[in-house]
């Protein structure tokens, strides 16, 4: 019989890695402050330079996230058969374009919002730190 010992060690992932993830992934989870409680909206997402791009619709996710500021945004990945994955976590500023030539910009971003409806505004959240950490499964086999 083969018996399987599973340890889950955590690693931090570089700032360069956690922006290589953020890069190849397209949808990520927006965090805001409504009021005084905490709120996560699921979005698609791209990464332009050093900002991460949202394509929304006026409401909540818009109203909250340019009124106050403070965002955080999250994406991961899991495999829970195999007990591994990673977390990135971008902590920063968001606004809406407001002069020419973002809102210029904004027109030419390829990013299709999975949800109907018009989606014509566009939030920019610009990362004060980008954290991240990944959780392998590593497994000892030994015959009893």
């Amino acid at each position: 019989m083969t018996e399987t010992s599973r340890t889950s060690p955590l690693t931090a992932l570089s700032e360069d890695e956690c922006w290589a993830r953020l890069r190849a992934h397209r949808v990520g989870r927006l965090v805001v402050a409504v009021g005084s409680q905490p709120d996560i909206f699921p979005v698609n997402y791209l990464v332009e330079g050093d900002e991460i791009i949202v394509r929304t619709a006026e409401g909540t996710k818009l109203a909250a996230a340019i009124m106050g500021g403070r965002v955080a945004f999250e994406i991961d990945e899991f495999d829970a058969d195999r007990h591994v994955g990673w977390s990135v976590v971008a902590h920063g500023t968001a606004r809406e374009s407001h002069d020419l030539e973002d809102v210029m910009r904004d027109e030419e971003i390829d990013t299709v919002p999975w949800a109907d409806g018009a989606k014509l505004r566009v939030i920019h959240i610009t990362p004060d730190h980008v954290t991240g950490r990944s959780i392998g499964v590593f497994t000892t086999e030994a015959s009893t």
